[in-house]
């Protein structure tokens, strides 16, 4: 598997990691607050566990917007670190093009670790392009900013999900 530079990003969390990774893998949690502000999110499939996969239907507020997704496990060690690739998907789990961007990679690979600090949790997630073509990477370069803003408003719904939850 081949992966460039791609996005790091830096999170704490006032929870202990063992919630931290309990919302990250089960999809009474995940479904509360995984995806842009607004969005809603349908868990169809979780089965975390290495080559297990999540489906899900992510939905725009207005309803106009819906995208299926999907994460195939590459390694789980509970509860510190999670390894997935993530694609888009068809209803059946196939992968398939981004609806925004016909350049956008379609491999994802992403590197979750959580780590114990004194009753609080940092959360490092890490994510780029996997074989991905020079077009590809392009486009994954060009919306890297974006990309990180959207995971700000995703990481305020998991710190306000995790407060709701203790």
């Amino acid at each position: 598997m081949s992966t460039q530079q791609g996005l790091l990003l830096q999170r704490e969390f006032q929870a202990p990691r063992e919630l931290v990774y309990r919302v990250w893998t089960e999809p009474k949690h995940f479904a509360n607050w995984w995806g842009p502000k607004g969005a809603s999110l349908e868990v169809a499939r979780m089965d975390v566990r290495p080559g297990g996969i999540f489906l899900g239907l992510q939905k725009s507020a207005d309803g106009q917007f819906a995208m299926w997704g999907k994460f195939v496990y590459q390694d789980v060690q509970a509860p510190e670190k999670l390894v997935w690739v993530q694609s888009f998907s068809d209803e059946a789990g196939n992968t398939v093009r981004a609806p925004f961007n016909p350049n956008w990679p379609l491999e994802i690979l992403n590197i979750l670790t959580l780590e114990e600090r004194n009753g609080t949790t940092l959360l490092t997630l890490q994510g780029g392009p996997l074989n991905a073509t020079a077009e590809e990477q392009a486009a994954f370069e060009a919306m890297a900013n974006m990309v990180a803003q959207g995971f700000e408003g995703t990481f305020e719904q998991l710190g306000n999900y995790l407060a709701s939850q203790q």
